[in-house]
């Protein structure tokens, strides 16, 4: 069974070779001891603080295999995003040069520097390992936290947005950086990636070009890439789509991936969800459905994928005893679930 908990100090290791594996264009994630164990340990300062409103949390996930205790995948959630460093995107807009006298009326596309989306939440961090890319784990790992965040609703903003990796090649160029480094950065796309992903993001507002970028001027294969997304990150992003979330034409200063973004009551998963007690009972949750389950605890927090059975009558929950002790629960605890397959 795969069992999704907080992140913990004894994790580095793997986290570190997710962070390998992940590779480069995976900002939220760059090959740093330091920085990977500071986002560790503020993980668990977030799991165990009371909160009334989102502030500057980061919650960190493991998916773990209990048979092998392989930790196989990771994701997180960002409170929210902004409030301590700027967070930038271009917003891709129009501007309209026309003339009544010459009868010339152009509509030309441009990108316009932004924080449009600060204090907002941010699901993040989502990667699972090659070997373990089966069944319904990607889904688990993506959805569970639709289900937290709803639970949790006063530690998270009602705007939820996702960064969308963009389009680069193996060695890590992207089409899109390549005509901004050309013009305005003599930094490769992998250095400016790292970079960012440490924090350091000051050569952004030193060096970025102030005013808006008109897209006819960025090469033919910038052009092309601009809100587009890597050939990996497709699956995610239909996944996304599928549970509503949108783009309102906002992408990444890097490589130009876009932003989609959702309001949390709105997410298909989230409204689907119910939150019932439990009964332990293995023939009667045979008969349910699969669902995604959480506990509903923070500090304690699990999710699992399993099969329940809701007994309308009683208004309960039935859940198998090996799925209610990978969830930490027992009779009468509450767990919020959603199906796999929303009709």
């Amino acid at each position: 069974m795969k069992v999704i908990r907080p992140i913990a100090l004894s994790d580095y290791d793997e986290l570190y070779n997710i962070a390998v594996e992940s590779g480069i264009g995976f900002t939220s994630l760059p090959v740093n001891e330091a920085l990977l164990r500071r986002k560790i340990e503020q993980s668990e300062i977030a799991f165990k603080e009371q909160v009334d409103k989102p502030a500057n949390q980061s919650y960190l996930f493991v998916m773990e295999d209990t048979d092998s205790h392989e930790v196989v995948g990771t994701s997180g959630i960002a409170a929210t995003v902004g409030l301590e460093d700027s967070f930038y995107h271009y917003h891709c807009g129009k501007v309209v040069h026309a003339s009544r006298e010459l009868k010339i009326h152009n509509t030309v596309d441009i990108l316009t520097l932004c924080n449009d989306y600060t204090g907002v939440s941010e699901i993040c961090t989502l990667f699972l390992k090659e070997n373990a890319r089966q069944g319904s784990n990607g889904r688990l790992l993506s959805k569970f936290r639709f289900l937290f965040m709803l639970e949790h609703q006063t530690r998270f903003s009602e705007t939820v947005i996702a960064e969308m990796r963009g389009v680069s090649d193996e060695n890590g160029t992207s089409p899109f950086w390549q005509w901004l480094e050309e013009h305005f950065f003599s930094m490769d796309f992998p250095t400016a990636d790292y970079l960012t992903g440490i924090g350091d993001k000051v050569f952004i507002a030193e060096l970025m070009p102030k005013y808006p970028i008109y897209v006819s001027l960025l090469s033919k294969a910038a052009q092309a890439v601009i809100g587009q997304v890597h050939e990996k990150t497709r699956p995610a992003l239909q996944l996304l789509q599928q549970e509503g979330f949108i783009s309102r034409g906002y992408v990444d200063i890097f490589d130009g991936g876009p932003t989609v973004e959702a309001n949390l009551q709105h997410i298909r998963t989230a409204q689907a969800s119910r939150k019932l007690p439990i009964k332990i009972d293995q023939q009667k949750a045979a008969e349910g459905v699969l669902c995604y389950v959480i506990n509903t605890q923070v500090k304690n927090f699990r999710a699992v994928s399993t099969e329940v059975y809701v007994d309308k009558e009683q208004n309960v929950a039935y859940i198998s005893a090996q799925s209610a002790a990978a969830l930490l629960v027992s009779e009468n605890d509450p767990i919020r679930f959603a199906p796999t397959k929303i009709i």
